[in-house]
């Protein structure tokens, strides 16, 4: 069964701080029946063949929004013919997407090597093999959508690529670290996607229908990373603890930018100068600003899950990725807060 409904501010179930086993694993459930109950198919619930769903390489909606896309502000990119923007703007969001598909594709792998060894029982094989599936029509989606877009984008680098094969693989040995590469990945993107369906900006329908339907399922894919390492991140040892408190900054702002910043052909392809890339990601107030909002919901985790101490504070700090933490989950940021 499929829900074509619109699904833009849907929420995740609320899980408790601090669980038990059996309530945990009622959280599981939870998890698995929405799943069940509102799941969406990349070929029934996106009418690519609808007349709207179009891409129309001269359609101005495909400028990139000033206020979630530091580029889309730039004085540089202003001054540019609106042709030109437009073709920045489709170039952009199809890497955005290539890159998307490709790290959900390493959490398809990683989640298969993780519910490979799990005992018989455990509810977290049926909620993670549903998110796996979940993840499977988002990759059809999102490649869909790049194929329709007709531009041959990248996506992640060839060093990262390079590397790709082997980051699955901690989903075995270091399970807590790959929910929070998980996570590296999933904030940055759901949090932008939130804040652009949010603004009520015009955007293509092709954009808003994935957007929609991506942050309706993210929901709980985000609730069970962090539910995971709330529950693992305070049972670990003091020196295990130390470590992977210094460690999920780290990996956040390294998630962060191979989703968020354009690589270096893209400069190249457009001509843009160097300075303009540099002040964007992350040296300029703004984007600084940007950057830090992007993290309030994991560095609350952070601290529900006994991994933020001095240490790992300087190395918030240090990676400019510091700031408030979120009161609650999907918190708006302050300027949409009272729209």
């Amino acid at each position: 069964m499929t829900d074509t409904m619109d699904v833009g501010s849907a929420p995740a179930p609320a899980i408790p701080a601090r669980l038990t086993y059996d309530e945990y694993a009622d959280v599981l459930q939870g998890l698995s029946q929405a799943s069940v109950d509102r799941h969406f198919d990349a070929f029934v619930d996106v009418p690519w063949d609808s007349p709207d769903f179009a891409i129309d390489h001269q359609d101005p909606r495909w400028v990139l929004p000033p206020d979630t896309d530091p580029l889309g502000g730039h004085e540089w990119y202003l001054a540019l013919p609106i042709e030109r923007q437009i073709e920045i703007g489709l170039w952009r969001q199809a890497n955005i997407l290539k890159v998307g598909l490709q790290f959900e594709n390493i959490l398809i792998r990683g989640i298969m090597q993780y519910v490979f060894s799990l005992r018989n029982g455990s509810p977290e094989f049926r909620y993670l093999t549903h998110e796996a599936t979940e993840e499977c029509h988002h990759t059809q989606m999102f490649q869909e959508t790049v194929n329709r877009i007709g531009v041959d984008v990248p996506g992640m680098t060839r060093p990262i690529k390079m590397v790709v094969p082997f980051l699955p693989m901690v989903a075995s040995f270091a399970p807590v670290g790959f929910f929070m590469m998980v996570l590296a990945g999933e904030e940055p993107i759901d949090h932008t996607q939130k804040a652009i369906l949010r603004s009520g900006r015009d955007l293509p329908p092709v954009m808003r229908r994935i957007m929609q339907i991506h942050v309706a399922e993210e929901a709980r894919h985000i609730s069970f990373a962090h539910e995971y390492v709330k529950r693992r991140g305070p049972r670990m040892g003091r020196i295990n603890r130390l470590i992977s408190s210094i460690a999920f900054p780290i990996i956040m702002r390294a998630g962060c930018d191979l989703l968020m910043v354009p690589p270096r052909s893209f400069r190249k392809e457009f001509g843009i100068p160097r300075s303009v890339m540099k002040d964007l990601y992350w040296k300029a107030p703004g984007s600084r600003d940007r950057l830090q909002e992007l993290f309030a919901d994991v560095r609350m985790l952070a601290e529900q899950s006994g991994l933020m101490n001095p240490a790992a504070r300087w190395m918030w700090r240090l990676l400019k990725i510091d700031g408030p933490s979120s009161r609650y989950r999907s918190e708006p940021p302050v300027a949409f807060v009272g729209r």
